[in-house]
């Protein structure tokens, strides 16, 4: 079956990607928005499903206005048909050809079909994903992570718990802690590793975006208003419960990040809504060959990879959060449109987003040298902690095979283990596993970005007999095609 072609795939529809698939079909590219969620927002944007009647969604939200003019322009551009959105379709590959590239996703719930999408171009808007290290406990019940919680919020206008604790470090506990407790629920404490000194030895480089700045605050005075306990240079140093969760113990942190003797303290609570930062998503930018500068994609001015064809924007090239996303997804919807076109692209175009791009990259680097882990807790993490939770291999065991078995880095420490062997592939162990192992968190090139069936693998699209090939029945089974446009923009659109 043939569907409307496409001159650029975007993979990803949260800031990122719709500010790139609004910018380049505005210039006249025809484009397809591909998602994993049910509707276009990201996990940034993350919409209460209609039938749940929310009579204020954007009370659950800020830069609410900015999501509905962004939202309006993408319908716009829908009913003009210069944007295909295709929702619930789960990316797990792409492929580069001799005339171009192919996105390979599973639709819908049961991820048992796969599409072939193919375009000129491609976008990678992947975002990223929370990165949680592991601790006495926390495989229990009641323990998720801060953005799960903020996930069930918003997208099921669900409380995780009745009394929370949220715990861990980086700017994303703010908001969690506020909206938990705006939404009925008792926080009791947020507990934050990072202390008033850290802030204030980049005081100079924070100070540059007031803006920022000002959000901050304004949560700041969420936590007064709701009467949340705020402990910095704290860490959660155990959960407790049987069936699940019923209490954690915190501890203040010392110079050198280690708990304060006399500090532990039990806290009761039914949920811990945990995070130690964020990590950006590339297993596609890895499989296509993209380079890495350190966990981030590297891009050039023009949010360009090094792979011809392909871009990138948003999380994936850095952690920096939905208005450098925007930014970079505004210059990189332009920079696609001029180069399909065959024209040199005019950097003037995009200078008011490149200005914002550059202030917010300083911003947030100063900001992750603030949001760091506490540097010794891994000596908090006892053998008998499950470091792997997919493969249950416990932090004894990687301990084992660094001490005993000579292992040196994570791959060989999976080897020897299966740390990192299980369902997801060491996306969420890893930096836990790394960090035990006192060995350096290394990327890991995989074929597949998520779990693919194998009758999917078995049926390439251009079999004769596939769903697309021109002598299959236009149905849908294992595989749909969308075959490439002449990548030229048309004329006169906007």
């Amino acid at each position: 079956m043939t569907r409307e072609p496409a001159g650029l795939a975007v993979v990803g529809a949260g800031p990122a990607g719709l500010a790139a698939a609004v910018a380049a079909a505005g210039l006249g590219v025809r484009v397809v928005l591909l998602d994993a969620a049910p509707g276009p927002g990201g996990q940034f944007y993350r919409q209460p499903a209609a039938g749940l009647g929310a009579r204020r969604p954007g009370a659950l939200h800020h830069q609410w206005r900015t999501w509905r003019r962004l939202r309006a322009a993408l319908d716009t551009l829908v009913d003009r048909g210069r944007v295909t959105c295709l929702t619930e379709h789960h990316v797990w590959a792409v492929e580069r050809e001799a005339d171009g590239l192919t996105v390979h996703a599973l639709l819908g719930p049961e991820q048992d079909r796969s599409v072939a999408v193919r375009a000129a171009s491609v976008l990678l808007a992947t975002g990223g994903y929370e990165k949680v290290l592991p601790f006495p406990g926390w495989t229990l019940p009641g323990v998720l992570t801060a953005g799960g919680a903020q996930a069930m919020l918003k997208g099921g206008l669900v409380l995780p718990g009745r009394r929370a604790v949220v715990a861990g470090t980086g700017p994303l506990l703010l908001p969690v802690a506020t909206g938990l407790a705006g939404a009925g629920a008792a926080v009791v404490a947020l507990v934050e590793s990072a202390g008033p000194k850290d802030f204030v030895r980049r005081s100079r480089a924070l100070a540059a975006e007031p803006a920022k700045l000002a959000e901050g605050a304004g949560y700041a005075a969420g936590l007064v208003r709701h009467r949340i306990p705020f402990r910095g240079r704290h860490t959660v140093v155990e959960a407790h419960g049987g069936d699940r969760l019923e209490a954690v113990t915190v501890a203040a942190l010392d110079a050198e990040g280690r708990p304060r003797a006399g500090t532990l303290r039990r806290l009761a609570c039914d949920t811990l809504a945990v995070s130690h930062g964020m990590l950006p998503h590339t297993d596609l930018a890895e499989t296509l060959g993209c380079r890495l500068d350190g966990p981030d994609v590297h891009v050039d001015d023009e949010q360009r990879t090094d792979v011809p064809g392909v871009w990138a924007a948003g999380e994936a090239t850095g952690i920096g959060g939905a208005a450098l996303a925007l930014a970079e997804g505004h210059i990189a919807g332009h920079s696609v449109a001029a180069r399909l076109a065959g024209t040199a692209p005019d950097p003037d175009a995009w200078a008011g987003a490149a200005r914002v791009r550059t202030r917010l990259r300083a911003f947030f680097a100063a900001l992750d040298g603030v949001y760091a882990p506490p540097r010794q807790w891994p000596e908090l993490v006892t053998d008998d902690t499950v470091a792997c939770r997919c493969e249950d291999v416990t932090a004894g065991a990687v301990r084992s095979a660094v001490r005993d078995l000579g292992a040196g880095d994570l791959r060989t420490v999976k080897l020897l283990t299966r740390a990192g062997m299980g369902w997801c592939q060491g996306r969420i162990c890893a930096p836990g596993v790394a960090g035990v192992a006192g060995c350096d968190l290394t990327p890991t090139r995989r074929p597949i970005a998520r779990p693919v069936p194998l009758g999917v693998l078995a049926t390439p699209p251009d079999r004769p007999d596939a769903p697309g090939h021109p002598e299959a029945p236009d149905r849908h089974d294992e595989h749909d095609q969308i075959d490439p446009p002449d990548p030229t923009p048309s004329k006169g659109l906007s």
